[in-house]
């Protein structure tokens, strides 16, 4: 998949997703990329995003759905970009075999443009968890929200 225009790139990704095929998730990306997931698993190149997207759609992500919803671009010159793009994940297996409730996530990535092909060369993506501003790790990590302090 070509992704021509920094604007494309979260639906590729979601193409990517729906394919449950990690290679096509790895080729959207540089060979010297990272990727940073929701609970700070770090890979260091495609092939290693690649094995991991991989072992995930075809396990407990097999039967998700993966939709980009707002996207924002910001150009860092000609050849460089800033995309985030808030997603909404669905049919997740939970631990117990059952399907998890829906998850919102905002990705953020970082490409370039090669040979008129724009290429993640980093992403990260965090869980949006409503109703909390951070985590707090006491004897485990858990939301905390301190507004109402």
């Amino acid at each position: 998949m070509r992704v021509t225009d920094p604007a494309d790139f979260p639906a590729a990704i979601s193409t990517a997703w729906a394919s449950r095929n990690g290679a096509f998730v790895g080729a959207l990306f540089a060979e010297d990329a990272d990727f940073v997931n929701v609970v700070g698993l770090w890979w260091h190149r495609r092939e290693d995003i690649a094995r991991a997207h991989g072992y995930a759609l075809k396990s407990f992500f097999a039967e998700t759905q993966l939709r980009p919803g707002v996207i924002r671009v910001r150009p860092l010159g000609a050849d460089h970009a800033v995309v985030h793009c808030r997603f909404h994940l669905s049919g997740q297996m939970a631990p117990d075999g059952g399907i998890a409730g829906d998850r919102q996530t905002v990705m953020s990535f970082v490409l370039e443009r090669r040979n008129n092909v724009w290429l993640g060369l980093s992403a990260q993506n965090t869980d949006v968890v409503p109703g909390t501003e951070t985590h707090v790790n006491a004897d485990g990590f858990a939301p905390a929200d301190y507004r109402g302090r």
